[in-house]
């Protein structure tokens, strides 16, 4: 199950949910003041390199690499 990010547009509170594939905004509720009025907020997020040395933010931190040489 992915982790949603949202922002509560009542008292602009940004949470993370664990939930479903494709949740609903309407049916996710503000953990702080309980509304239902949240959009849904662009997250950043990891990947495994496959290395075997951790975790990689999902941008480089010293530019775009091209490729050729």
């Amino acid at each position: 199950m992915p982790i949603y990010e949202y922002i509560c547009l009542k008292c602009n509170n940004r949470f993370a949910m664990l939930q479903s594939l494709h949740p609903e905004e309407k049916n996710t509720e503000c953990p702080n003041c309980s509304s239902r009025e949240v959009k849904k907020a662009l997250s950043s997020f990891s990947c495994s390199t496959g290395s075997g040395s951790g975790f990689s933010p999902s941008t480089p931190s010293h530019g775009f690499g091209g490729g050729g040489g």
